[in-house]
Formats: structure tokens, C-alpha cells, sequence
């Protein structure tokens, strides 16, 4: 038999033979050449990877499977009661000790009063109790700040514009227009109306005019009127002179705007002031179809709200800036107004329909000059009352004011 070349041969170590290392060269030398040595060598590596996790998680699982199968022992915390058997076999092996007995200072009641809170909780009751806010029932004053507006106002208070009108006629005469810095305004609790009882007056009369029900006047804690004795409702005991809050109480307003003007009798329109024509000839007629009286397509002031008292909108603009005709037709007004619009022009259409223009710094029409879409008619301004350059413009079919916003292109 053939003697082993590791005991013949010292110096040689045991290893693979050259023909299988040959073997092994070849295949990685042919997956080199074929393009996936480095395809085989992730996979491989992945391989070990997925291989030595599966390792790490199987030891850790055996050993918290041994953790939980075996027992802890511990101290219990509290001594179990010894049987009297028990107690019995341990005195026969050994004395047991007595458990000593320690010594508890005396409970010392804390004073609170006189206790320094600052090292610890105090418990001492609240002497302050948070009381829920109520429903304002009186009337407050507010000062007109500058740049405020009846809308704005209004919403400051939760309120709704035509409150902050009603109960401040004497004021602002229905016109939102009237506001003005350092005015006294009466703001009301709730949404209603503010009338200043007048000897003569009656319940059911005011009940009426505001369109309420007697019971909700009286009732209004505001009011601090009481339904046992304030006797006759045709004559109640209300002394002349007393405001009253109308809760939900509306009213017609006082109309300050332009009425409709007709071509044959503009006349009609001398109450609003010098602006009113006497006599107008028949003119141009308006096609029914409108565009917007200034550059600016935007608001610079107030929108169209008829519960406001405000039947227009108001065109942004700066002083000097053109008004220009929204459609054909004869001027009926031309000039200054009295109730607060300024400088006025009146186009009346010929078609039923009617457009205002005002606060104008310059007008440039007559009355009677019959005008077409798109002519210059006067300049926008600030005149009358208003708190900035704007031209007011208002629209009217068959004498009914209408939304500006429903017919512009």
C-alpha cells in the first residue's frame, strides 16, 4: 500500500487537490466571461446575509425560550401568616426572634394658613370661582374710530348693519354714508331696533311699527319693564323719554336716495336739491345693456346690501378719474344732492331703466343732454358723504332699485 503524502511529506499541508482548485477556477472563469461573476457574487452575498440573520434570530429565540421556562425566585414582599404547626417545629430547632417594634413620632396637624406653599403642593381651596359669561342685555356707546364703517361696526359686535341704522337714526339718518370719526354710536345686545318712547304712544302701536309682538318688548330684561304693573297697553306706565330696545324689531327706512326720475316731470326730484331738472326733451334711448361706469371693475367701499340701507356699490377710483354713460340716455339730475350723495348725474334710459352716479368731484352734463355708452358725463370724487375717492353708482328698472353686480358685464 501506498504510504499517505502527509506522513511521508511533513512540509505539505492538507487542502484541496490542484485538480479540484483547477475545477472551481474554471467555472468562475467561464461565469466571468459569460457576463454574471458579479450577478453570482450578490447573489451570494445576499445568500450569506439572509443566512446569518436566520442564524441571529434562531439563538435569540432559543435563549428567551430558556429565559421563560425557567423560574425566578425572589423575596416575596410580604411574609405569608405561619400555621400553628409551622411555628411549632421551628421553636423545637431554633428560638425565634421577636420582631422589634419602632417608635413613630407623633402626627403634627399642618396649619395651611401659616404653611410655606413655596416647598410643596398647597391644597387649600379657591376662594376665586370663574363665573360663565351672560348675554349682554344693556346698551353700549362706541366711538367711531377712523377708517370704520357701519358694516365693519356691525360685525365688531356681532351684529347686523342694519342694527347699528335702527338704533342710531338721530345720527346717521338711514344713511351709512353719515358715519364719521368720533360719533357716539348706540350699539343694542341683540339685533332690533332702539325707540325713544314719546307721550302718546302706545304698545301696540310701536309693537306694530316695528313688527313685533307687544310681549317681546316687555319681556326684554334690557327694557326692565314690568308686565304686572305697567297697566293700560294703549297708555302703559312708560315715562316719555325712556329708549326701549325692540328685540327682532325692523323698520322702514327713510328714503335718502334719488327717486325715479321721469323724463317728462324730472321736477319731481327737487327735494333731493339744486341738481333737479325743470324741463327735459326727449333724447337718446338705452339699448338694455350695460358696462361698468368706471376704469376700476372693483369695490373700494360698500357693496350692494339693501337691508343696509345701501342700494349701490361703490366703485374703487381716485379723484379726477373718468365716469363714463353705462348706456344711452337723457339727463335727468345734474348737480349737487342734499342727502349726503354729493355732486349727481341721473341717466334716465328711455326703457324703464335708471343709473345714478355720485360723489363726483366735476360733472360734465347738463340736464336734458342726451348721452351715449361710454361718454365721459363727470369725474369721480369724494363730495357729499364719504371718507374717500369712489363713485357710488346705482341702477333702477320700473322704479325698483336692483343688485348692479346682476346686470355689469
Amino acid at each position: 500500500m501506498t504510504d499517505d503524502p502527509l506522513k511521508t511529506d511533513p512540509t505539505r499541508r492538507a487542502g484541496p487537490e490542484p485538480g479540484e482548485l483547477n475545477r472551481w477556477q474554471r467555472v468562475w472563469e467561464n461565469l466571468s466571461q459569460a457576463g454574471m461573476g458579479d450577478t453570482v457574487l450578490r447573489l451570494g452575498t445576499h445568500v450569506l446575509l439572509v443566512a446569518f440573520i436566520l442564524i441571529v434570530a434562531w439563538v435569540l429565540r432559543q435563549v428567551y425560550t430558556r429565559a421563560q421556562a425557567t423560574p425566578i425566585t425572589q423575596p416575596s414582599a410580604f411574609a405569608a401568616p405561619i400555621s400553628d404547626d409551622l411555628a411549632s417545629s421551628a421553636s423545637e430547632n431554633q428560638a425565634v426572634e421577636p420582631t422589634a417594634i419602632i417608635d413613630l413620632p407623633e402626627y403634627q396637624p399642618v396649619d395651611l394658613a401659616a404653611s410655606d406653599t413655596t416647598n410643596g403642593i398647597s391644597r387649600g381651596a379657591r376662594l376665586h370661582t370663574d363665573v360663565p359669561s351672560r348675554p349682554r342685555m344693556d346698551v353700549q356707546t362706541y366711538i367711531v374710530q377712523p377708517g370704520d364703517t357701519v358694516f365693519g361696526v356691525a360685525e365688531k359686535f356681532g351684529l347686523k348693519p342694519e342694527t347699528i341704522l335702527w338704533a342710531n337714526q338721530f345720527v346717521l339718518g338711514d344713511n351709512p354714508h353719515n358715519l364719521r370719526p368720533e360719533q357716539e354710536l348706540n350699539i343694542l345686545p341683540v339685533n332690533g331696533a332702539y325707540h325713544r318712547w314719546s307721550a302718546g304712544d302706545g304698545l301696540n302701536g310701536v309693537a306694530k311699527y316695528f313688527q313685533v309682538e307687544v310681549e317681546e318688548i316687555i319681556n326684554f330684561p334690557g327694557n326692565h319693564l314690568n308686565a304686572e304693573t305697567i297697566g293700560d297697553w294703549t297708555r302703559p306706565n312708560i315715562e316719555a323719554g325712556t329708549w326701549l330696545v325692540i328685540p327682532g324689531g325692523q323698520r322702514e327706512y327713510v328714503n335718502w336716495s334719488a327717486p325715479e326720475i321721469p323724463r317728462d316731470n324730472p321736477s319731481v326730484a327737487k327735494v333731493l336739491g339744486p341738481g333737479a331738472c325743470r324741463q327735459v326733451a326727449d333724447g337718446a334711448v338705452g339699448a338694455g345693456v350695460f358696462i361698468w361706469p368706471a376704469n376700476n371693475h372693483f369695490l373700494s367701499g360698500f357693496d350692494y346690501s339693501p337691508g343696509a340701507n345701501h342700494s349701490g356699490i361703490d366703485i374703487d377710483g381716485e379723484t379726477g378719474d373718468p365716469t363714463y354713460a353705462a348706456d344711452n340716455g337723457v339727463v335727468v339730475y345734474a348737480g349737487w344732492n342734499n342727502w349726503g350723495y354729493g355732486n349727481v348725474v341721473v341717466i334716465n334710459h328711455g326703457n324703464g331703466w335708471q343709473t345714478l352716479y355720485s360723489h363726483l368731484s366735476a360733472v360734465y352734463v347738463q340736464c336734458g343732454t342726451s348721452v351715449y355708452q361710454t361718454n365721459i358725463i363727470g369725474a369721480i370724487g369724494s363730495t357729499g358723504n364719504s371718507t374717500g375717492s369712489h363713485l357710488h353708482f346705482e341702477m333702477m328698472y320700473n322704479g325698483t332699485k336692483v343688485n348692479p353686480h346682476d346686470y355689469l358685464p
